[in-house]
């Protein structure tokens, strides 16, 4: 008899976690609006070519990686609580009309990408999605990319706190806790991830350094287009 009360237990607690009927990481669960600060993720668009090429290699290209070569893009505006972050917070998303995906395209190369993003992130900050996006413009005008990045011609490699060195000596006011490198399995730069107030002014941000990169380098591989 106490094996299968166990035996319950321990089945109703997976059921209860697959299911997110497990405790909220947040009070404010995927609430729109209800966050803490921002993540800026900008990504380094060779390394997310290749990684698709490499998944999907019969798969015609994404917009982004097609045309000319692309180096650092957007990939995100991400609202976050303290710990943990709200995703999907308005199902189904409000629709994007043309002109607010057009709006975009320069600094988030491919009309997937801002589908995709708003739905994730954008519907949890509790802006319209033309104010949304242009929010997104203003806090990708805040962030300076390191001259080292801007005209890259050869693969480039270097360690995590390089590249976040980089960027800290680019932009004063950032400092060491406000900035975290992501990597893929193939140690390719994926992004850099800045966090940002809601006023969008550089923050410390704990919780993000702790899914940072910890790889001993990264590989920037270099642009390329037609």
């Amino acid at each position: 008899m106490h094996k299968f009360s166990s035996l319950g237990i321990v089945t109703g607690l997976a059921f209860a976690l697959l299911s997110g009927s497990a405790p909220a990481q947040d009070r404010r669960q995927n609430e729109p609006g209800q966050f803490d600060f921002y993540v800026l993720s900008l990504s380094w668009s060779p390394s997310f070519c290749e990684e698709s090429r490499e998944r999907a290699p019969d798969r015609a290209p994404d917009q982004q990686c097609s045309g000319k070569a692309r180096s650092f893009v957007v990939h995100g505006l991400w609202p976050q609580y303290e710990s943990g972050f709200p995703e999907f917070c308005q199902v189904p998303a409000p629709r994007l009309d043309h002109a607010a995906v057009s709006s975009v395209l320069d600094l988030m190369p491919s009309p997937r990408l801002v589908f995709n993003q708003w739905g994730r992130h954008g519907t949890c900050s509790g802006l319209s999605p033309h104010a949304y996006f242009e929010t997104v413009r203003k806090a990708r005008a805040v962030v300076k990319i390191p001259e080292a990045y801007l005209d890259v011609a050869q693969p480039v490699s270097a360690t995590p706190d390089e590249v976040e060195d980089a960027f800290i000596k680019a932009n004063p006011g950032l400092s060491r806790s406000a900035i975290s490198i992501s990597c893929d399995s193939k140690e390719r730069l994926s992004d850099v991830r800045i966090c940002l107030s809601k006023d969008l002014r550089f923050r410390d941000c704990a919780d993000l350094d702790r899914r940072a990169c910890r790889r001993e380098q990264v590989l920037l591989p270099a642009p390329r287009g037609g």
